[in-house]
């Protein structure tokens, strides 16, 4: 990170100490919260909102490959705030799958998040150009809300990955200008050579400064779907750090890079640990109150605690079993938004004034 210092949107370390037992890394203060949760509060979100979060990510991405670095794990929970002023001090973290490479350099190991990770990676033939896929991806969630690429299981997601479909015709993307759409598909190629560069992606007409994004508000229904996608991973991400942090042996941004291929997550005793860790009478379901508390307890806020019961809660008994959680942490939660933005949608339709 230190090669990267200097770029005002990359998080700087401060500092590094050790004690005769761990090394302390002293970060910048971002205390602006999660890039999603901003675009929550702010209400109004139109597509040159997202033309100017995207500039951002991919300058970032431009940043790295210039200095020969590539991020590998790049995902809007990677991206934080200064503070909760200014929409625009968005600071890329966790740089800890980041490698060096030379041009023409080819990667085999399999990092990254199941939504994110390019095709090439999981035939384990990549380059830098890998950073331009998902920062795709995370364009694609900021105009709909939901991930381009999802199933039922991680395999699925992969599947899908590997197919390249991108679903152009489920709403709301009927309403979304042809200029983003264009740019999704170059960035999401199936072939990297024939990917646009960061620096292309800079140069299209939706990003650039006073280009062809309008500022017409996107449909409600993206906020709330970006709501719900940001509480569901806010979830998982407590339910792994319960069984993490009882190892004491690798964070959470590591151990979701280590089980890509969810080696850890279908072993039964570590599944059985993070639902105790919501569980906390042991009746053997999950209730409404215990999620509350275990959000209090992770200071999350402002989270549908009722709607995500509701959608994870198969037998609508109003709270979750063992069986409804693990399907939960195995399967591709964008299934279940995909779901919920379509009702979303409907629903606004419904109210819309002169519907019938």
């Amino acid at each position: 990170m230190h090669h990267l210092a200097g770029h005002k949107n990359i998080v700087t370390i401060k500092g590094a100490y050790e004690d005769p037992l761990y090394v302390h890394i002293v970060m910048e203060l971002c205390s602006g919260g999660e890039l999603f949760d901003r675009i929550i509060q702010r209400g109004h979100y139109s597509e040159r909102k997202a033309a100017e979060l995207t500039k951002i990510i991919v300058g970032v991405v431009e940043a790295c490959h210039s200095l020969g670095v590539m991020h590998r794990d790049l995902k809007p929970e990677n991206f934080l705030l200064v503070n909760k002023d200014d929409d625009f001090s968005l600071k890329a973290i966790d740089f800890g799958l980041s490698v060096f490479f030379k041009p023409g350099q080819i990667f085999t190991d399999v990092v990254g998040s199941p939504y994110y990770v390019a095709p090439e990676v999981l035939l384990k033939h990549y380059g830098p150009e890998a950073d331009v896929w998902t920062a795709g991806v995370i364009l694609y969630i900021l105009l709909s809300g939901v991930p381009p690429f999802w199933a039922e299981t991680q395999q699925g997601i992969f599947d899908a990955v590997l197919k390249g479909h991108i679903d152009f015709d489920s709403d709301p993307w009927p309403l979304i200008s042809e200029s983003a759409k264009d740019l999704i598909r170059r960035m999401l190629s199936s072939h990297p050579k024939e990917r646009l560069t960061a620096h292309e992606v800079l140069c299209h007409p939706w990003i650039c400064e006073n280009g062809v994004a309008p500022d017409r508000a996107l449909d409600a229904a993206v906020l709330t779907r970006l709501k719900q996608f940001s509480a569901m991973n806010k979830l998982k991400k407590m339910a792994l750090r319960a069984d993490v942090d009882n190892s004491g042996t690798i964070d959470y941004g590591e151990f979701i890079a280590a089980t890509i291929h969810l080696n850890k997550l279908e072993r039964e005793e570590h599944l059985v640990a993070a639902f105790r860790y919501f569980d906390k009478d042991g009746s053997g379901y999950i209730t409404v109150d215990e999620l509350q508390h275990a959000c209090a307890e992770q200071n999350m806020t402002d989270v549908f605690i009722e709607d995500i019961i509701r959608e994870v809660d198969q037998d609508n008994d109003g709270r979750i079993d063992y069986g409804e959680f693990v399907a939960m942490m195995q399967m591709g939660n964008a299934g279940i938004g995909r779901r919920t933005m379509r009702n979303s949608l409907n629903l606004s339709m419904r109210d819309a004034p002169g519907a019938q």
